[in-house]
């Protein structure tokens, strides 16, 4: 089984290349403060309905170390998560929070540079009442996450791989990464060109 934390040797946009844009969260979950730190991780899947924050406040306290919460919610109006419940993620050696919706006490949450991949802030807390399952799969930025994928996120976006891909992603974006440091930029643009020109010439345009 691979380690989790050997992704974060690997961008985001590189495991874009290679999964395409099924994988990739879209571009309303960011980071929330910056310079964002990359982050890879197994997700733990969280399902909170609109207003009630119960279950990720549940997870903090489940799941494991070096895991990647990541909840879905969708609500634009309340808070998931607060400075307060950052500081415990941290403290249990969670890496980091990516969440279809919105946190609050940003300032808190950016001093302890605890990872947030969101869709903004509120100062709006929600409720604690609705009791969902955890560890199921959820969508999250319209991707799909199941528990066991690997989260990638960094200041790009955020990608996830799943489960069954973990060692054949891994493999191909060291080789990319390899070949493309190999490469100069006068290597680069030499073949860049040549593809466009070739692209443009059956196009019916010349130089």
């Amino acid at each position: 089984m691979i380690d989790a934390t050997e992704f974060l040797d690997i961008p985001t946009t590189t495991l874009a290349d290679l999964l395409g844009r099924e994988q990739v969260m879209d571009i309303g979950i960011r980071p929330l403060w910056g310079p964002a730190p990359r982050i890879a991780g197994p997700a733990f899947t969280v399902r909170c309905p609109p207003g009630d924050n119960l279950m990720l406040h549940a997870a903090i306290h489940r799941a494991e170390p070096g895991s990647v919460v990541v909840v879905e919610s969708g609500d634009l109006d309340h808070a998931l998560a607060g400075g307060n419940v950052c500081a415990v993620a941290q403290r249990r050696g969670i890496a980091g929070f990516v969440a279809d919706g919105l946190i609050r006490d940003l300032a808190e949450v950016r001093d302890l540079r605890f990872p947030v991949y969101a869709r903004g802030i509120i100062p709006i807390p929600g409720t604690k009442a609705a009791v969902t399952p955890l560890g199921e799969p959820v969508r999250c930025g319209g991707v799909t996450v199941a528990p066991g994928d690997i989260v990638v996120a960094d200041e790009e976006g955020v990608v996830t791989v799943p489960a069954a891909r973990h060692t054949e992603t891994l493999t191909t974006a060291r080789a990319k990464l390899a070949k493309e440091a190999a490469e100069t930029l006068d290597d680069w643009e030499t073949a860049h060109r040549s593809r466009i020109d070739e692209i443009l010439a059956r196009g019916g345009v010349g130089d």
